[in-house]
């Protein structure tokens, strides 16, 4: 599947920054090679996502994609810094 880019507006930028990751720090999470995993939203289909930024932070995503003039686009939903306690996790994980 060809990603076309990112679909970001005032409905979900404002929630995905609330806890301070930049978007660069998204995108680079989700153009990087994250760990992708399916979200059990019941009302729409998600996917969860964990990776580093180009400076070695953990982040923890989810996204959805979504069909934008007739392209697929990453729709960040929400974002966070990952605790110490679950990256110690993920990296014994891998």
């Amino acid at each position: 599947m060809k990603i076309a880019g990112f679909d970001w507006d005032s409905g979900n930028w404002p929630k995905c920054g609330k806890h301070g990751v930049s978007r660069e720090e998204i995108e680079q999470v989700l153009l990087g090679e994250p760990t992708v995993m399916a979200d059990p939203h019941p009302d729409e289909p998600r996917m969860r996502a964990i990776g580093k930024t180009l400076v070695g932070r953990y982040v923890f995503l989810v996204f959805m994609l979504r069909n934008v003039g007739g392209l697929t686009k990453l729709r960040p939903i929400s974002a966070r810094y990952m605790r110490q306690k679950e990256v110690n996790h993920y990296e014994n994980q891998t």
